[in-house]
């Protein structure tokens, strides 16, 4: 029975991670300063008020966005909570993190996903990179990031951003290509340039399926963020990870409930936000859907004609 040949994958990547020390090491303490600047910025942002001041103007934000009384008081009653479990900071250090890295998410996720369904290569270069990112155990991450950064809140950014981007390239290139072909045809004999129709056509018709991206972006950076408490990542995250190594269940239920109250905030947030914006987007695609083909060329567009388009 012959011996299977060993392949050498782990022992290549230890050598390719020191070799990327070695060379680039002015490269990651030049991001890593950056990154520990903005995230300072933004909670410096975000703690320069009063807790009860700055939860006013959350609520104002929820009750401009969902219009409900109801929902309001329960924004109110939830951070007031979170207040009374003296878990503000740390609920503020944890949505610095989480603003800061799906940011960068978003910024590159979304105009990847973009290029992938205006380029079928690109789109089967990136499906399989989504692929192994996806499935990749979270803790795998925090390795390399604590190789090139060093343990503390930098890393924990780093990991968040990588690990969710995935979502978001794949909902935007998603709802770009289910953007009705009529309607993006009618664009085109109005004479709208290929940017133009990206950009006034195809981008605010798939605005729900972007938000719905962005949803699980800032569902898997505050998932990322708990686990990220593990390399030194302060915020809810180490407050869940101290009550678990402390054998301390009051104190990670907090931190967990504290977790859950700024995830449903968001979500709430970003799924409206969605709905709002491609309620008002549409009013200006009329003309297209009105012309778009020949049965819409009476004067005034069927209401179930407008809303299939």
């Amino acid at each position: 029975m012959t011996d299977v040949p060993t392949i050498p994958i782990g022992q290549t990547v230890d050598a390719g991670i020191q070799w990327l020390i070695d060379h680039a090491g002015g490269l990651f303490d030049a991001v890593s300063a950056a990154l520990f600047f903005l995230v300072n910025l933004v909670y410096g942002v975000l703690a320069a008020p009063p807790s009860f001041v700055l939860i006013a103007i959350l609520c104002v934000i929820a009750a401009w966005s969902t219009r409900n009384v109801g929902t309001t008081v329960s924004v109110a009653l939830a951070f007031l909570l979170v207040d009374s479990m003296q878990l503000w900071h740390q609920m503020l250090q944890t949505l610095s993190i989480v603003v800061l890295a799906a940011s960068i998410a978003i910024a590159i996720g979304v105009p990847l996903g973009t290029l992938a369904a205006k380029s079928a290569k690109t789109s089967l270069v990136v499906r399989p990179v989504l692929d192994f990112m996806q499935t990749l155990p979270v803790f795998v991450y925090l390795v390399p990031a604590v190789f090139f950064f060093g343990i503390g809140v930098v890393p924990g950014i780093v990991s968040t951003t990588v690990f969710a981007i995935p979502p978001a390239v794949r909902l935007t290139e998603l709802g770009i290509r289910q953007v009705d072909g009529e309607t993006v045809e009618a664009a085109r004999a109005f004479g709208a340039r290929p940017n133009q129709v990206l950009r006034e056509v195809e981008l605010p018709l798939a605005v729900p399926s972007i938000m719905a991206g962005i949803n699980q972006v800032i569902m898997l950076a505050l998932s990322m963020v708990v686990v990220a408490g593990l390399v030194g990542a302060e915020g809810l995250g180490g407050v869940v990870v101290e009550g678990v190594t402390q054998l301390n269940i009051g104190t990670a239920f907090e931190g967990g409930l504290a977790v859950v109250i700024l995830a449903v905030y968001l979500d709430r947030i970003t799924s409206i936000a969605g709905r709002s914006r491609r309620k008002r987007r549409k009013d200006r695609l009329v003309p297209f859907r009105r012309f778009g083909t020949r049965r819409d060329l009476s004067p005034e567009p069927s209401e179930d004609l407008v809303a299939t388009q």
